[in-house]
């Protein structure tokens, strides 16, 4: 039954048959790609997987299978001969390890990992199934079958070709014999297996490697050390600029150099190589190859800032409970009296102090945290602190009011942002861009919680933030770092929330002003342009700036503006009639007009039409744009909820329509929607009974629908200026929700918010480092991190592992970046003088990063290999001199009495050895055949593998 089921699948497999297919390349091995497929038998209860390695490759000609006698080798046979690759870098173990030169084999093992088969018995039960299936059907490809333990790695084999066989046999042995550990002991073992009949024997062709592990970079201390954090005060951190994130390796990334000395070819007696004495001196192999081990996780600056920083998010304690109660409490005020609330309310305010210090700010901070704790516990010294709040509001430094007011207007973004890929990666990222205060702030915490307290440094400083939020808003100073106008609803929500009361401080500081004095005794300076539109009009239109200043008044004088045009409305239009009121009102004065349309008339008086000075709609940041959106669908699909819906969402047409017929007296809802939605109002050319040609216009279809929301907004307004109006957007109440959102978030929160700003930073960074390598590799990297961070920041909040993904992405991008530097700077390629030869070492790193194994041009000759050398001399050279028993000991071991020259040399790590030959067996008249041994000798394994083949037919 075994035996059936392993021909069934072989005939699945259509592994059935003559084999056939092109020599095999050099290097096929490791460049093409090998793929596999696996089904499962048992044999009994015991289960077995049956995998079918093969190497892909293009079809053969047809034309090459014809030519194939009926008694050719199998493809397997002829490929033992094969010498194109002998020493694959990267390849299957049976490939790699016992190289067969296999290019497709079918292993059965044992399914599960614990069983093993060990008995002797149970060993050759299988390999006579596995004979009797392939002498079955006919197959032409090598069967394995593994046993003992997995980890030994033992396997046996047959493959079976028309009257030819080959077994493939193992030996593993953890000491080795010691008549095997040079080339004279192998060929012995090889004769003898052989077991040739004809006296002459045939030449046996040699393939000979020996590496060599070089461990000890003594002469090169690994550059970087982490940055000296004390030192970021005075602004200069060792190698690390303040505001920026760190980069690199705290150590060297590069483990172990490997060196394999390769004689491809040699023909039996060239070499000497016995107990006593050996030819082989690596520098005069004719092939070197190189191969890096890289080490396992290297700690990388940049890597763990950002693994501290996330850690963060996990962390569950609010900024109470790190700093003490009631952090933002007034002090002295520990009770709370109810009865005080009044008084409080009616005690002068205190005159605004025109100078603006970090100082004097932080000052009062760290008196209450000092209040709850020890003097000298709170978490930041004023040093660092001091620093930090300079670098995020460079404003501060300045003394004088004035001057800040007019650094403030240019700080708040005006200039336009640079229009590059990089700045505009905060849009994908939902970030922030990397001018802005948001960008620093994040990167200011992500350096506090990873050199200075951690969560405590990050809850501190945060505090300081919120209070110098307050202090800003209270004293009418524009936060700087912001772009003006309305929140960028491509940021992180924590951005928006910071442009948010910058709209609200310009919005107080215009109404102020406003109040200070008239428009005409104001400098144009004076207005910083409106909060929402401030930007599309600035510089083009100054009277519409000046005009914006007026807007929304105090709240007292909201209201009695709100009465008298009430009473206004009873004397100009309350009672009468639609018609009489649009007589009367002709007689009003025009009030908040900005500047007459071009050419568009009123078209019952024909006077000009006048575009008034309207509201400018409220800001909304993303999250209370999705509460509105909640709130309208929340009202249903009735009459009513739809109703009520459309007076929510008409609140600034009602405004405009407002203030359009305070500035035009006696206009229609024509001559608004000529002026706000020219597209519903349809002209078109008629001929009157005079048989002229006149332009007659009307509505469109929609503003003609009985009770439209636009005729009821329209009979409902009434002739009041923008500045009399009820506000749109209530600045005050804004604000302070804002500063109360900032206040309780949590360190953990702020961690989640401004992640985004820090992955931003950090691929910024990565593309800045590769830039100065240029690493084809990294670039493609790179550009997934990104495309990968875009889909999953894009959401609000993205699950942890999937950010944990692109930090460990970020972390392998800067890992390569810190390997190619320890590179440059071991073969010393910035030192090479040389153009030509700087450009070659300069590949050779670049291909030692990428590939498995890197042949050295030249070998020991080429300007690569004399450096290489020199590595090995070096160390050689570096270990002190050893006690006179030991120099003894050493001058008696076998290794170093062969090795004469190699002293230069380490003793080899590894000898691997491929001894080949063509031979008839059994009998001197069989077929000649090739056969094959491979033996692999390392400081703990000791390994022979070998191919013998003989002739099944004359024996």
């Amino acid at each position: 039954r075994f035996i059936s089921k392993i021909e069934e699948v072989l005939n699945d497999w259509k592994l059935i048959g003559i084999s056939s297919g092109k020599p095999l390349e050099k290097g096929i091995f490791t460049t093409g790609t090998w793929e596999e497929k696996s089904d499962e038998i048992s044999f009994a209860d015991f289960k077995f997987s049956v995998t079918h390695h093969y190497l892909v490759q293009e079809p053969s000609d047809k034309d090459g299978k014809e030519e194939l006698g009926e008694d050719a080798l199998p493809l397997p046979m002829q490929d033992l001969l094969c010498m194109n690759n002998d020493f694959p870098p990267r390849a299957h173990c049976l490939v790699r390890w016992y190289v067969y030169g296999l290019r497709e084999f079918v292993v059965i093992a044992p399914a599960a990992n614990n069983d093993a088969v060990v008995s002797e018995s149970k060993c050759n039960l299988l390999l006579s199934s596995i004979s009797i299936a392939l002498g079955n059907t006919g197959c032409q490809v090598p069967l394995f079958v593994q046993i003992h333990h997995k980890w030994r790695r033992m396997y046996v084999g047959e493959c079976q070709g028309p009257g030819v066989r080959t077994d493939f046999e193992m030996v593993h042995l953890r000491k080795v014999p010691s008549q095997y550990t040079h080339l004279s002991g192998l060929l012995d073992i090889f004769k003898t297996k052989i077991g040739c009949p004809l006296t002459p024997l045939p030449p046996v062709s040699m393939a000979i490697r020996l590496t060599f592990v070089l461990q000890d970079w003594q002469q090169y201390f690994w550059p970087q050390q982490p940055p000296d954090i004390d030192a970021l005060v005075g602004g200069e951190v060792g190698g690390l600029e303040f505001g920026k994130l760190p980069f690199g390796a705290c150590e060297d990334p590069i483990s172990e150099l490997h060196l394999a000395t390769t004689w491809p070819h040699l023909a039996e007696g060239i070499i000497v190589d016995n107990d006593v004495y050996s030819d082989l001196d690596p520098l005069q192999a004719p092939q070197w190859s190189v191969r890096v081990r890289k080490a396992d996780n290297p700690q990388c600056l940049l890597g763990d800032f950002l693994t501290e920083f996330f850690k963060l998010c996990r962390r569950k304690e609010s900024t109470d409970e790190i700093l003490g109660r009631s952090a933002f409490d007034e002090e002295g005020k520990e009770v709370a009296d109810i009865s005080h609330a009044l008084s409080k309310l009616t005690e002068p305010a205190p005159v605004p102090i025109p100078k603006l210090s970090v100082t004097n700010m932080v000052h009062s901070a760290k008196k209450k945290i000092r209040k709850h704790r020890g003097v000298d516990e709170s978490p930041l010294n004023n040093d660092v602190l001091n620093t930090i709040l300079l670098f995020l509001f460079p404003d501060a430094a300045d003394k004088l009011a004035d001057a800040f007011e007019s650094r403030a207007s240019t700080s708040a973004g005006n200039n336009p942002p640079p229009e590059n890929e990089d700045y505009n990666l905060f849009s994908h990222f939902k970030s922030a861009p990397s001018d802005s205060l948001t960008y620093k702030l994040a990167l200011c915490l992500c350096m506090i919680n990873f050199y200075h307290g951690g969560v405590k440094g990050v809850a501190h400083l945060w505090q300081e933030f919120v209070l110098e939020m307050r202090y800003r808003w209270e004293n009418n100073y524009l936060i700087p770092g912001l772009a003006n106008g309305s929140p960028d609803l491509r940021c992180c929500l924590l951005h928006q929330k910071l442009q948010m009361l910058n709209c609200c401080i310009e919005r107080k500081k215009a109404r102020d002003e406003g109040k200070r004095g008239s428009v005409s005794d104001r400098s144009p300076g004076g207005a910083s342009g409106d909060g929402a539109k401030g930007g599309d009009y600035s510089g083009e239109n100054p009277e519409k700036e000046f005009g914006k200043s007026w807007e929304s008044w105090s709240d007292s004088e909201e209201e009695f503006f709100e009465c008298l045009s009430d009473t206004e409305d009873l004397k100009g239009n309350g009672q009468e009639n639609g018609k009489k009121g649009a007589k009367e009102s002709v007689n009003l004065k025009p009030e908040g007009r900005l500047h007459p349309h071009g050419k568009l008339m009123l078209l019952h008086p024909g006077e000009p039409l006048y575009v008034p000075i309207t509201q400018e709609p409220a800001p909304m940041t993303e999250d209370l744009l999705e509460e509105q959106s909640e709130v309208l669908a929340k009202l249903g699909t009735s009459a009513e909820g739809a109703h009520l819906r459309a007076r929510m969402q008409s609140a600034c047409l009602l405004s405009d329509m407002e203030s359009f017929k305070a500035a035009n007296p006696g206009c229609c809802l024509e001559d608004f929607v000529r002026w706000y939605s020219p597209r519903d109002y349809i002209e078109e050319e008629v001929v009157d009974e005079k048989g002229n040609k006149v332009i007659r216009g009307e509505l469109s279809a929609r503003m003609k629908i009985p009770s439209n929301m636009w005729v009821e907004a329209w009979e409902t307004a009434k002739p009041v200026p923008a500045r009399r109006q009820k506000r749109l957007f209530d600045d005050t109440r804004e604000a302070e929700k804002v500063l109360h959102y900032l206040a309780v978030q949590k360190p953990a929160d702020l961690a989640r918010h401004l992640l985004p700003c820090i992955i931003h930073a950090a691929v910024l960074k990565v593309k800045e480092e590769e830039a100065l390598e240029d690493i084809s590799s990294v670039k493609k990297i790179i550009k997934q991190i990104v495309s990968h961070s875009s889909k999953v920041l894009r959401f609000p909040s993205p699950e942890d592992k999937k950010l944990e993904e692109i930090i460990a992405q970020i972390m392998s991008v800067e890992a390569i970046i810190a390997r190619a530097r320890s590179l440059k700077a071991k073969f010393g390629v910035e030192k090479c003088e040389n153009e030509e030869e700087k450009e070659d070492l300069q590949r050779f790193v670049n291909s030692l990063l990428e590939q498995p194994e890197v042949s050295v041009v030249g070998a020991g000759r080429g300007p690569a290999g004399s450096i290489i050398h020199k590595l090995f001399v070096n160390a050689q050279r570096v270990p002190a001199v050893p006690p006179l028993e030991e120099e003894l000991r050493r001058s008696g071991s076998q290794e170093e009495r062969r090795q004469g020259v190699q002293s230069e040399f380490p003793p080899p790590t590894g000898r691997e050895v491929i001894l080949r030959t063509s031979v008839p067996r059994p009998a001197p008249y069989s077929k000649a055949l090739p056969q094959r041994m491979y033996s692999v000798l390392t400081r703990e394994d000791f390994r022979l593998a070998g191919a013998f083949s003989a002739d099944t037919t004359f024996f």
